[in-house]
């Protein structure tokens, strides 16, 4: 059997502000990517489709919260035939699970330009919680949020049968993400 690439989801990351307007991730300008070694070898994979929902006051982001919603079957693996064979049963299961989510639950200023962010990701129908780091910046009109959340696959249930062994596919995943956001 063809070996083939696998990226998480993981995705990932929305603010919504009591009182602030809401924020719409550009999707022109927002990336959100998997990174994970295959036989040992890094593989960078983007999902091409996803929602962020913003809303978000840089005078209080304690306020702040975010949702995310990304289309696992638009993970681009660069080869039509691998991005096909992360949307089957034993890798997102995209047919039961078309998205995976992120709710937050938590942002806490952690410095200049900086947010610890908690929440509830959601891949393949397990929940788990999460914290990670996330830098916040003015570009011009618009909120930039750049990060990294780290993951294990298999906690999700990302790699059944088979796949289950890491020596392919490695357990840890970095989801990677940039969202530019307007109001």
């Amino acid at each position: 059997m063809k070996s083939f690439r696998l990226l998480m989801l993981a995705p990932l990351f929305a603010v919504s502000v009591a009182g602030a307007a809401p924020y719409k991730a550009d999707s022109a300008n927002s990336s959100i990517s998997a990174v994970f070694k295959q036989m040992n070898v890094p593989v960078d994979a983007r999902f091409k489709r996803f929602d962020a929902q913003l809303d978000y006051d840089p005078a209080h982001p304690e306020k702040a919260r975010a949702q995310v919603a990304v289309d696992t079957a638009s993970l681009d693996l660069g080869d039509p035939e691998y991005s096909g064979e992360v949307a089957k049963k034993e890798w997102f299961n995209s047919a039961q699970f078309p998205k995976a989510t992120f709710v937050s639950t938590g942002i806490k200023p952690a410095g200049a330009g900086k947010l610890t962010v908690s929440g509830k990701l959601t891949i393949k129908g397990r929940v788990l919680d999460v914290s990670f780091p996330v830098v916040a910046r003015t570009e011009g009109n618009k909120q930039v949020f750049e990060g990294q959340l780290p993951i294990r696959r298999l906690a999700f249930n990302v790699g059944e049968g088979e796949w289950k062994d890491t020596s392919i596919v490695a357990d840890e995943v970095v989801i990677k993400f940039r969202v530019s956001a307007a109001k």
